[in-house]
């Protein structure tokens, strides 16, 4: 379903992911369509990742439907331009309708890049099929 989608085959087409029970990891080939002005990832390339683990992590315990992000902070530690980069999610709390997240991002010699913590809630929207779930 992640892989599929229309924004990840069009822009992000060198994303990985792998998901377990409350855990989830996303990797990312870093490509120069990812850059800013400075010759570095652009911000949005990083919430992507770290708000893609923490969603992961979280959806991974609900079974049924989507779950959406109410919220998300993102920390910024250093920037990358080159190699591979790592976002690790996990789950940190989860109660019936919520699930709050972190999830950090590392670049290919194991170094933090950035951090974040999202609240997630469960939506109506259900795991199906035709919207790609298996």
């Amino acid at each position: 379903m992640y892989l599929d989608a229309n924004v990840q085959k069009m822009i992000y087409d060198t994303t990985t992911i792998s998901i377990s029970e409350g855990e989830a990891t996303v990797g990312l080939t870093i490509h120069e369509k990812y850059f800013h002005a400075a010759d570095a990832i652009h911000g949005s390339v990083y919430f992507k990742l770290l708000d893609d683990a923490a969603f992961f992590a979280a959806n991974s315990l609900v079974e049924d439907v989507f779950v959406l992000t109410a919220n998300f902070n993102v920390n910024l530690i250093r920037p990358c331009s080159h190699g591979k980069l790592k976002s690790v999610g996990k789950v940190r709390f989860r109660s019936k309708n919520t699930i709050i997240a972190e999830s950090t991002i590392y670049n290919e010699d194991g170094k933090e890049i950035g951090f974040g913590s999202g609240t997630f809630l469960r939506s109506n929207i259900a795991l199906t099929e035709e919207i790609g779930y298996r």
